[in-house]
């Protein structure tokens, strides 16, 4: 062991001491020729930049040699994108930026090679996690579901579960930190599982990604970016605070980083706390408070040829499950039922950068501590407070996750790039508390993919890959054989091979088409083939089904997107065929009181469409006109329609943006917005249909200078009419809850 020590920190040193090349140059304006200061100089492969200074300068050292992708973007300029050579030594680039009215454009990295949108194969709806707070947002899964084609299953406002194009659950893979999260997604009131601080930006694989991510990917991926770490020799901080008038609730978060030339470490905590939330008639609903306590950290180290990171994540939550319309407090402490998650998230990333190839391994653990509260409460008259007895969990489970993703990047021949890698995955849960809702059990995943992207002189592009997928599922049997909750062992194999093409023209300058044709796979969960008990979140009697198939689908997706000087459009289709899909329904008995659902499997199709407009008329460069409509339909083979599918969306948004750099508000923005849901008669047949409505918001914020500290304000207003409404997606729809009422965010961030 020792000597494999020494063997690594050799390697390591032999790689830092490669040679050592830097690159230099100067940025500038286009239309005066000026200098530009505060330009931003990426190198996505290699996650190494810097910035321009006063003199439009910059200078990026220790370098590998090589061919690398370098991107350059600054506000209201046309984003540089070109392939350079580095060679040993120094190497100068100086680059001349065009003003352009298209918004700066970002690197994808949910995709395997790291392009910008406009060059990628696959459209990739892209987010920063600040606009999204901009427009009120409570939690991630909240912010998210303003996203094109994302919606939320709600349960309340602390529980939030991501839908993209009418899929949702073990459908959807969430991706933080480069890591798969793992937390027992399949249950109904178990929410998204991230805290938003700390993540910069989100991207949406709408569709299936099977082929990069492998099963659970049939749906779409939502994957979360963290905060970059500070460029070099350089270091900062920044404080937060929100509040939220309807739970009043509060958030604040604090993070600091530091980077030296090899060296960085960053640092992140936030806490947020809020009441039972109000809805538009007036009444609270009992027991939707929540709390969450969350930490972030990571550190990294890159030399000239070598660059790894390791990041870690706890979160901390207490949720309440609400049920009814009872008793109207403002207590913070929750009352049963009511959920309390310890989740932490390790995580490594590693590169290795060779003169014409790369190797990058990504390794994960993630520990999904889950408890269920029903009983065991009792009053301290003292306090006055209802105190909460932990001791027998009605439900305690323990996940423990390991993944690795290793992936090696050819040596590019002529315009072709490829990648091959081995994926998988290693679990185990556990159980420890007085109700058993899925039996301790071991999941094991391997996949092996490769996949390609051709550049043609055409500016076309074609991406192409394939994928197997091996998963065994091996649960213990639980219970005494003919009693109720009496559980099987299960031992089963799963396999499936996955393709994927897209093929991406440049019409014209302006006009992008895209063509994609994706299969994917999804095994049943342990729930789906395991369940025998009541289901105290959903309240039902659940019967898992032992033969259950995977889930195989195909979706095609067309879009096309066009960018003038004046509007951009987009369009993007989408035609999903599901073979063997898993559902849940009613079989009209009942134990316990409870209605009795079993798990069957039938062919389902999802089809639907996201349309955009934005029109920024110019020389009125503050004026921003937005629109987007969603539509999404899914059936079963005998013509039902499926539960959950969102209800046709239309959000129509009026903004302005202002930049002075001579005032001391130096930019600021106003926008009001209305979302109008329209009614769903599409419903399931254990559903009721949804009536429509319609929820106006606003936002206004900038930055302000007081002396040279900036202050960056916010002030947003969500449903200002405080409208009554339903949402479809809403799990408390049945019990005739109402979602949330009016809430204005006050937000204040202040950079150190």
């Amino acid at each position: 062991m020792q000597k494999s020590f020494f063997v690594l920190l050799a390697v390591i040193s032999f790689l830092g001491a490669q040679a050592q090349s830097s690159l230099s140059g100067t940025i500038s304006n286009a239309e005066d020729n000026t200098v530009m200061p505060y330009v931003e100089i990426y190198f996505p492969k290699l996650e190494k930049g810097g910035v321009t200074d006063l003199a439009g300068k910059f200078q990026i050292n220790n370098l590998p040699s090589g061919e690398y992708k370098i991107i350059i973007s600054y506000i209201g300029f046309e984003t540089y994108s070109k392939t350079l050579q580095i060679l040993d030594g120094p190497n100068q680039l100086s680059v001349i930026l065009t003003p352009s009215a298209i918004e700066m454009e970002e690197v994808i990295v949910s995709t395997p090679f790291h392009q910008l949108q406009r060059e990628n194969v696959m459209k990739v709806e892209r987010a920063d996690i600040a606009n999204l707070k901009t427009k009120g947002a409570i939690t991630l899964a909240d912010g998210l579901s303003t996203i094109a084609g994302v919606s939320t299953v709600s349960t309340g406002v602390g529980i939030g579960k991501p839908v993209i194009r009418g899929l949702s659950s073990n459908r959807v893979l969430i991706y933080t930190q480069g890591v798969r999260l793992e937390n027992q997604q399949f249950g109904d009131e178990h929410g998204l599982g991230v805290n938003d601080a700390g993540i910069e930006s989100v991207e949406v694989i709408k569709g299936p990604a099977s082929l990069l991510y492998g099963s659970d990917a049939l749906g779409g991926v939502l994957y979360l970016n963290p905060e970059k770490f500070a460029v070099a020799n350089e270091t900062s901080g920044d404080v937060g605070l929100d509040y939220f008038s309807n739970t009043e609730g509060f958030r604040a978060n604090a993070g600091f980083k530091s980077s030296g030339n090899k060296l960085k470490f960053l640092v992140r905590g936030s806490t947020t706390s809020h009441v039972d939330y109000k809805a538009g008639n007036g009444l609270r609903t009992t027991n939707s408070r929540f709390r969450e306590n969350d930490l972030k950290t990571g550190i990294g180290y890159q030399a000239t040829s070598f660059k790894t990171e390791v990041r870690y994540n706890y979160t901390e939550s207490t949720l309440g499950i609400p049920e009814t319309i009872g008793e109207q407090t403002k207590r913070r402490s929750p009352e049963m039922p009511y959920q309390k998650l310890n989740n932490h998230i390790l995580s490594s990333k590693t590169k290795l950068f060779f003169e014409k190839s790369s190797l990058e391994a990504t390794f994960g653990y993630i520990f999904n501590d889950r408890k269920e509260f029903e009983e065991h409460e009792h009053e301290d008259e003292h306090e006055g407070e209802d105190h909460l007895d932990e001791e027998g969990a009605a439900l305690a489970m323990d996940l423990k996750t390991f993944n690795y993703n290793v992936q090696y990047h050819l040596p590019n021949w002529k315009n072709l790039e490829t990648i091959v890698g081995v994926q998988g995955m290693h679990q185990t849960n556990e159980n420890f508390g007085e109700e058993i809702l899925i039996p301790n059990a071991t999941t094991n995943d391997f996949g092996v993919l490769a996949t390609s992207h051709l550049h043609f002189k055409n500016d076309s592009d074609l991406q192409f890959g394939l994928r197997y997928d091996l998963r065994s599922i091996v649960g213990e049997a639980h219970g005494i054989d003919g009693e109720d909750g009496y559980i099987a062992d299960v031992s089963r194999d799963f396999n499936s091979f996955n393709v994927a093409a897209g093929y991406k023209l440049l019409l014209n300058k302006s006009i992008i088409g895209r063509l994609n044709l994706a299969s994917g796979f999804r095994a049943p969960n342990l729930a789906e083939l395991t369940s025998n008990g009541s289901h105290e979140g959903t309240n039902r009697y659940e019967i898992g089904n032992s033969e259950l198939n995977n889930e195989q689908n195909v979706q095609t997706d067309l879009s096309f997107e066009y960018k003038g000087k004046h509007i951009e459009l987009f369009a993007n289709g989408f035609y999903n065929t599901i073979n063997d899909y898993i559902f849940i329904e009613p079989n009209g008995e009942f134990i316990d009181g409870n209605a009795v659902f079993l798990y069957q499997q039938q062919d389902a199709n999802l089809y639907g469409y996201e349309l955009g407009f934005h029109l920024h008329p110019h020389p009125l460069d503050w004026l921003h006109i937005e629109s987007s409509l969603e539509s999404v339909t899914g059936k079963l083979s005998n013509n039902e329609y499926l539960p959950l599918i969102p209800a046709n969306n239309l959000t129509n948004t009026l903004r302005v943006e202002f930049s002075d750099q001579s005032s001391s508000l130096q930019s600021y923005y106003a926008f009001v917005t209305l979302n109008s849901v329209f009614a769903q008669h599409k419903a399931n047949t254990f559903e009721t249909e949804s009536d429509g409505y319609n929820l106006l918001n606003f936002g206004l914020g900038g930055s302000l200078f007081v002396g040279k500290q900036q202050i960056d304000l916010r002030i947003s207003g969500n449903n200002i009419l405080d409208k009554t409404y339903i949402s479809h997606l809403s799990r408390l729809k049945t019990d005739g809850i109402a979602n949330i009422g009016r809430n204005v965010n006050l937000g204040i961030s202040i950079p150190l």
